[in-house]
């Protein structure tokens, strides 16, 4: 948890992802798209990777635990949060405010 909590904050924008997931490459895209560079962890291409997905499944409450996204150091969640905070108007004022874009 300790690790998670350290990469999680190092960035305005922090993507815990599997090289292999399609709603991994989904949240990635939508990131991009809106002009955010965040840090994207692969878990699967990392050593310490599986001791991360653990963390993450504790943390967010499923498995597998990808994609899992913090924004200004906080948990914002999977897949299905993040989506809800885009369609809801929310998604970009959080970027705003991490300072991950600034129009």
């Amino acid at each position: 948890m300790d690790r998670v909590s350290k990469l999680a904050s190092d960035r305005a924008v922090v993507i815990f992802s599997m090289s292999s997931c399609c709603m991994c490459h989904t949240v990635k895209r939508l990131f991009c798209d809106l002009g955010v560079n965040p840090a994207i962890f692969e878990l699967d291409e990392d050593p310490s990777g599986k001791d991360i997905e653990r963390a993450l499944a504790r943390m967010i409450g499923r498995n597998p635990p990808v994609p899992t996204v913090f924004i200004g150091g906080r948990l914002v969640g999977p897949t299905d949060q993040v989506m809800s905070l885009h369609l809801g108007g929310k998604l970009i004022p959080l970027l705003k405010d991490a300072g991950a874009i600034w129009l």
